[in-house]
């Protein structure tokens, strides 16, 4: 009887003591916020863009001859910056929105591509020690400002008037919309409590319907060459708020 006493003994012990810290992780689990801080902030971005065609980068059918039009540029470095705000969410969510403004000088003319979007965005982190990975995706939508100015007038041909006269253009606008998915991997870089460097690729991807009603394009077109031309962008800022996980 001694030594089944002694023998059950330490087993009960060890059944009561994983009792007790079973029943405090449960209360640990259910005293866990939900809210688990917020944070914001700028971003600088550098990347490099790209289009299958001329034509889809300025959305105009008057550039010229298709001789011209084919040595004209098709991809190209862009630059700009941008903000975000988030609030953070059981310390492997961030929930908030952000916005961007991007500027692509093309030829030395003055010729450029200008893309302004923002978007809700939805990412899921975790901590490595003072360093966050994480994944996640804005969903949004922009505008994009197309404007062409030829080195010359050589690409163009004179277009006669209703009162017989011929005018050369010098110069192209074009404004269109757009939609988008932002699919983005990243990393925060912990600089304290309140502080941290944010560094994060991305890549914009189009989406939505065909139609020919938003530019002056004598075929039909889809949404993707509305957000033409489309690339890697590399993104570096500061956040700022309660980052540091409790």
């Amino acid at each position: 009887m001694v030594i089944l006493v002694l023998t059950l003994l330490p087993l009960s012990l060890m059944a009561q003591e994983q009792e007790v810290a079973d029943t405090h992780s449960k209360k640990t689990r259910s005293a866990s916020p939900v809210f688990t801080g917020f944070s914001g902030g700028m971003m600088l971005h550098a990347g490099y863009l790209f289009s299958d065609d001329p034509t889809k980068v300025f959305s105009n059918t008057g550039l010229g001859s298709y001789d011209y039009v084919k040595g004209l540029p098709k991809a190209g470095f862009c630059y700009g910056f941008g903000g975000a705000l988030r609030v953070h969410l059981i310390n492997h969510i961030h929930l908030g929105a952000e916005g961007h403004v991007s500027h692509m000088p093309l030829m030395n003319t003055g010729s450029n591509v200008r893309t302004g979007w923002g978007g809700a965005l939805c990412d899921f982190y975790t901590d490595w020690g003072k360093v966050r990975p994480m994944i996640g995706m804005t969903v949004g939508g922009g505008t994009m400002k197309r404007l062409f100015v030829p080195a010359d007038s050589l690409g163009y041909v004179p277009v006669e008037t209703s009162v017989g006269d011929t005018t050369n253009y010098n110069a192209s606008y074009v404004k269109t919309p757009f939609f988008f998915m932002d699919p983005y991997v990243g990393l925060e870089i912990d600089l304290g409590n309140h502080m941290a460097i944010l560094i994060r690729i991305d890549y914009m991807l189009p989406f939505g319907r065909t139609s020919s009603g938003l530019t002056n394009l004598g075929t039909d077109v889809k949404w993707s060459n509305f957000m033409t031309p489309s690339g890697p962008r590399l993104y570096i800022g500061m956040m700022f708020g309660r980052l540091k996980r409790r």
